[in-house]
């Protein structure tokens, strides 16, 4: 297939619901960064199923003649239903600006307390979507991610429905980064610091040697920055 799409209507990302609701956002026995554990409110919002994949980001290149991201059509990355990867924050936000006018909904990235609370499907204590065994205990975990990341929608989803929330690629955040904002994070819809120098990304990655993060782990980069195992997932306002 065509890395090219061809011109057919724009359709919208499968979207999950996800109510509004308290959550425990962080860990005290994870890393630094994700402490402390905070309780946060979350406004309702629809999250898509999937990560971007190659083929919907396609699409966004077609109309609007972008340049394309770092390895776009090495064999390793661009089967149409993977995630895109190496696209920057800068390209991810362009791609939600162009989904939004296309659609007349409004797509933009997730807060990294949303995408918490979406990683989380409800549960409060769990490291992972999954529940707390070791991601080394999934079937067939040894033979996965061997080049590059997978096909979307081949795992498991979570209890909202959500795949591959804690690996595949990295996703980009909105926030801007801070290692110590949970100290001071607001109680209701965290936006992340006002400025910085790099922006926040969640979930795993297939080139880590552990390939599934946990839940409340924290990643960042600079936002220029283009990444093989760095991709995104949209979000949406609830209707």
């Amino acid at each position: 297939m065509s890395l090219v799409a061809h011109l057919v209507p724009i359709t919208e990302p499968l979207r999950i619901h996800i109510p509004a609701g308290w959550f425990s956002m962080g860990s005290d026995s994870g890393q630094d960064v994700e402490a402390p554990v905070h309780r946060v409110w979350v406004d309702s919002f629809d999250m898509a199923a999937t990560q971007v994949t190659v083929d919907e980001y396609a699409r966004f290149l077609n109309a609007t003649g972008r340049t394309a991201p770092t390895f776009w059509g090495d064999p390793s990355f661009s089967h149409p239903q993977q995630p895109v990867v190496a696209v920057s924050w800068y390209d991810a936000v362009a791609y939600c600006a162009w989904l939004s006018a296309m659609t007349g909904s409004y797509y933009r990235l997730p807060t990294e307390a949303e995408w918490e609370r979406g990683a989380r499907g409800g549960a409060e204590t769990t490291l992972f979507p999954w529940g707390n065994d070791p991601p080394q205990s999934r079937p067939f975990y040894q033979d996965r991610w061997k080049t590059g990341p997978e096909p979307v929608g081949q795992s498991q989803p979570n209890s909202y429905g959500l795949f591959e929330m804690c690996e595949n690629v990295h996703e980009w955040c909105s926030d801007w980064f801070d290692a110590g904002y949970y100290a001071i994070s607001p109680e209701r819809n965290p936006q992340g610091p006002e400025e910085g120098t790099r922006k926040a990304s969640r979930g795993g990655s297939w080139r880590h040697h552990i390939k599934v993060s946990r839940c409340s782990a924290r990643s960042s980069i600079p936002p220029e920055f283009q990444y093989a195992d760095y991709g995104f997932r949209v979000i949406c306002n609830a209707r």
